[in-house]
């Protein structure tokens, strides 16, 4: 199928199929889930290859009006299954429970070539959904790519990293040049796919924390001990000693631990 392309909304369309087929090909069922949500489906180019999939279920979002008028047309297997609105507003509850029908397996995955200039809050709305959101899959700016999947001790490493990697096991998929897209962006591009793990609740509040990775990384330079001095930290432990970089999930968990009962002090 060839489209024509378009960009609204700091998304640049891709028009390279065998991109578009390889990354619907990243579905794999993970989590046993039977519906997928396409999050700007645009002219269609990625969504034409996630259909022929038949063990699942599909259905889009799109906000851009011109958008939405081309896939009725174009993609009459999807009447009824057009979200025509902004995802960071839908209520992804109340939305499955609307779709679900038969006996539904009670998850559903994201997949999409995101905006740009939304698709960290995508990720953390994600986040908010972890336990009906088994597996998210999309193209990024090559930059924030490498962010979700970078591992501790690497200078990508930082506050997106340790929070979806709290939940989600996550590997850097492949790389996709301007070229591939319509208009081509000024940025390479990355897919990435991430999994939902086993951790069902962390041990320890998770608010605080969040508070602590986002403190410990908007300070990154500095050590923890100097980058939490404004949680009022007055204990001594050898985490405090690294930089939020160095500090994996579990080490972040266990620092949020100690901010939260210190230790005595002599212990």
């Amino acid at each position: 199928m060839k489209v024509k392309a378009k960009k609204h909304l700091g998304q640049h369309f891709l028009r390279d199929l065998d991109a578009s087929k390889r990354i619907a090909d990243l579905l794999s069922g993970h989590g046993g889930y039977d519906t997928v949500l396409e999050i700007g489906p645009g002219m269609g180019v990625l969504t034409q290859f996630i259909l022929p999939k038949g063990e699942y279920k599909t259905y889009v979002v799109e906000i851009d009006r011109e958008s939405v008028a081309y896939l009725k047309v174009n993609f009459p297997v999807l009447e009824g299954r057009i979200v025509e609105g902004d995802f960071l507003r839908m209520n992804l509850q109340e939305w499955y429970q609307s779709v679900q029908s038969g006996t539904p397996k009670g998850r559903f995955a994201l997949i999409g070539n995101y905006p740009y200039n939304i698709s960290s809050q995508i990720l953390f709305k994600a986040l908010d959904y972890r336990d009906l959101i088994p597996e998210i899959i999309g193209m990024f700016q090559k930059e924030v790519a490498l962010r979700i999947a970078a591992p501790p001790g690497k200078k990508d490493y930082g506050i997106l990293s340790v929070l979806l990697q709290a939940f989600y096991d996550i590997e850097y998929s492949f790389s996709v040049p301007p070229g591939a897209f319509d208009p081509p962006p000024k940025v390479q591009s990355g897919v990435v796919r991430l999994k939902r793990n086993n951790v069902q609740k962390l041990d320890c509040d998770e608010k605080r924390f969040i508070q602590v990775v986002k403190a410990g990384f908007n300070q990154r330079r500095k050590t923890l001990r100097n980058a939490l001095k404004p949680l009022g930290i007055n204990f001594n432990d050898p985490l405090l000693d690294k930089r939020a970089e160095q500090l994996s999930v579990a080490d972040f968990v266990r620092l949020t631990q100690l901010v939260e009962n210190p230790p005595v002090s002599g212990e």
